[in-house]
């Protein structure tokens, strides 16, 4: 029993050793994952295809997989909006089916994930700020494939590795929008700095009448600021 246990921590080191190798940063999220779901594949005892999904917006979908047998029985899930991998993406529970031929939850998933050849699969919930955005999805063609210890904990130390690109994806897009939004912000005060300095030299008024000018404009014509500003600096140059 003691080389039993040994065996299963040193493939589960092996799998966390493999996923710590993952480079996260300037990569496309599909990628990342789609990576990672590789590993699990050839890490996970029992694995035969492995997927991840995704719950955004109350939508479940399938973000990576390896193994077309793994999209399938997603896919089938989500065309009746229930299932394992659905209902631990949601509810963050892990959830363990033994034999597909004899489970009795998900009677409509069952019915048709049978004719698949999917037999066993173990969905373990994806952790994020204290809640669950998804679940990573192990399938076999075997009956209690994932029985074993060694399952379940390298489950938890894959879908970890993928709640962490998932938060490393989610910063950089934040980060992206930020420096957007002030590129935006910067380049809408300078045409608006612009378009005063042209007021001001056309009427020999102050900064403030000019923007004040800007702003009634602005109002009477139900247009925003930056756009008033824009057409003002546009008509200088067009007439140079």
């Amino acid at each position: 029993m003691a080389g039993r246990s040994d065996g299963h921590n040193g493939q589960v080191d092996d799998v966390l050793r493999a996923l710590s190798r993952v480079t996260l940063g300037d990569r496309e999220l599909t990628d990342v994952l789609g990576e990672i779901t590789m590993i699990a594949a050839g890490a996970i005892p029992g694995a035969e295809a492995v997927s991840s999904t995704l719950v955004r917006d109350d939508k479940a979908f399938t973000a990576g997989y390896h193994g077309d047998l793994a999209l399938h029985a997603d896919e089938l899930q989500y065309a009746e909006d229930s299932g394992p991998c659905i209902d631990a993406g949601r509810g963050g529970v892990v959830l363990r089916i033994d034999d597909t031929l004899t489970e009795e939850r998900w009677p409509a998933y069952m019915a048709r994930v049978r004719e698949t050849g999917v037999r066993s699969s173990l969905s373990v919930p994806l952790p994020y700020q204290g809640s669950s955005i998804g679940a990573l999805n192990v399938y076999s063609t075997k009956p209690a494939a994932f029985a074993g210890p060694g399952s379940l904990t390298a489950g938890l130390g894959v879908a970890e590795t993928i709640a962490v690109a998932i938060a490393n994806a989610d910063a950089h897009a934040q980060l992206a929008d930020q420096a957007r939004n002030m590129r935006i912000a910067m380049e809408s005060r300078a045409v608006i700095e612009q378009a005063k300095g042209v007021l001001m030299a056309q009427r020999h008024c102050t900064p403030e009448q000019a923007f004040e000018t800007l702003r009634q404009a602005s109002q009477r014509y139900n247009r925003k600021l930056r756009d008033i500003a824009t057409g003002i600096v546009e008509g200088v140059q067009e007439g140079i």
